[in-house]
């Protein structure tokens, strides 16, 4: 039932479960967490969950401490299609409705793969056939599956790493397919484009009259440069991963017991907290990044990153200044293949500083790092395969250009996918 507006709450917390696919029991794991904490007069926890087969019910949920999943369900839908944006912006139109509040969390939960979704359609880990998945210490079997077939890690179910030659979405991947997907449906046979995830987002803040205060993305290899300026309109803040995450993903139970205790924390507070208490959640060994993202900072930052690429463009005719680059993009921090083709952006600069002495390069870096750090508000990593992460990654292929790169905001408004291709050129590519 609609709460009034004097009832109108500190903040509403919305979270987006995708699970109709072989995450389907780690959602009911997450909720669960969440349910650890619950709503109150000032925080309202709602999920919207749309599970695994064509016979599930997608649930809403407003979620309380101490009752039963089931007694928490405020809605049922029925069969629902998280790929289709129309579903989303019902999703958030209903929260922020029913439960208004000075502010707004959105959580996406789901597979991700940062801007370019195409390696996720060459593999069979979404399918209900896919094996079990672990989900914060519990080794739990999806829809279709059986006891007897191996758990996979979520961290590779979520990134699409384990793969056969079989297209899970034969039938849209030339169709659907464009910059970056999210909300993965097998049933069907969909998913959230950049795109429509731009387009439904901006909808939903022009019926909310401003930006959604933070968009936290429960997913794979988020935090990019190229996906954060598709989105900067939409969101105050963004709070995501470089790095693949951990089949733990976010936890919901430090989170929330952290804003429970602080009612009153803001837009910028809480994303910060959602980064340290992710980051706390790991061990030295998990090799986790997460980072906090001040979006109005995405124009000066793709600008500067754009006056980057042309100073590079520059120095690529001279042969011990190519190989310098060369050499920074071999030592770059890079991410879980097959996206190894992202890489820590200021750690980039820092080699492409070492490497080279032109005047022009060292202050091309110089804007970034100045851009870098009025956007990143709160970024961390543990472990040593990802300790050069610095809160913002970048498409930097080493072979190949992909064609769907041109078609994103940030190559329209930035001369960084013309380095790229004057770079893979001048290795004869």
């Amino acid at each position: 039932m609609p709460v009034k507006a004097a009832e109108q709450r500190n903040w509403t917390i919305m979270v987006y479960l995708a699970g109709d696919n072989n995450l389907d029991s780690a959602g009911v794991v997450d909720l669960k967490e969440m349910k650890t904490v619950g709503s109150s007069d000032r925080i309202a926890v709602l999920a919207q969950f749309d599970r695994a087969g064509s016979k599930a019910a997608t649930v809403r949920y407003c979620l309380e401490k101490g009752t039963t999943l089931a007694k928490d369900a405020v809605q049922t839908l029925g069969e629902t299609n998280t790929g289709d944006p129309n579903v989303l912006e019902d999703f958030v139109t209903w929260g922020i409705t029913n439960y208004p509040a000075d502010h707004y969390l959105l959580v996406l939960w789901n597979h991700g793969a940062g801007w370019d979704d195409a390696n996720l359609f060459q593999g069979d880990v979404f399918s209900g056939s896919a094996p079990p998945v672990v989900r914060k210490g519990q080794a739990i079997a999806t829809r279709g599956t059986t006891a007897t077939v191996k758990a996979l890690p979520l961290a590779q179910a979520r990134a699409g790493i384990a793969r056969t030659r079989r297209a899970l979405f034969s039938s849209t991947v030339a169709a659907a397919v464009k910059q970056r997907g999210i909300a993965y449906d097998d049933q069907a046979q969909d998913y959230l484009d950049n795109v429509e995830l731009k387009k439904v987002l901006t909808k939903v803040t022009k019926k909310l009259g401003r930006t959604i205060d933070i968009l936290g993305m429960d997913a794979c290899l988020m935090s990019m440069a190229e996906v954060y300026y598709q989105i900067r309109n939409v969101a105050e803040y963004s709070v995501g991963s470089e790095e693949s995450e951990p089949g733990e993903g976010w936890p919901y139970d430090r989170i929330l017991t952290a804003l429970a205790a602080k009612p009153d924390m803001s837009p910028e507070e809480l994303s910060k907290t959602i980064v340290s208490q992710y980051l706390a959640s790991y061990k030295v060994g998990d090799n986790v990044t997460q980072s906090a993202v001040k979006l109005a900072e995405l124009k000066p930052l793709t600008t500067a990153i754009s006056g980057l690429a042309k100073a590079l463009i520059t120095v690529l005719a001279t042969a011990t200044t190519r190989s310098a680059l060369i050499n920074a993009r071999a030592q770059v921090q890079e991410y879980s293949r097959p996206y190894d083709d992202y890489c820590d952006l200021l750690d980039l600069c820092d080699l492409i500083d070492k490497g080279i002495s032109a005047a022009a390069i060292k202050t091309a870096t110089a804007k970034v790092r100045l851009a870098a750090a009025a956007a990143i508000m709160a970024s961390g990593c543990k472990g040593s395969a990802v300790d050069n992460s610095r809160g913002i990654s970048i498409y930097f292929p080493k072979r190949k250009l992909s064609p769907l790169y041109k078609t994103l905001d940030f190559t329209k408004q930035s001369k960084w996918d013309e380095f790229l291709m004057a770079y893979l050129a001048s290795l004869g590519l």
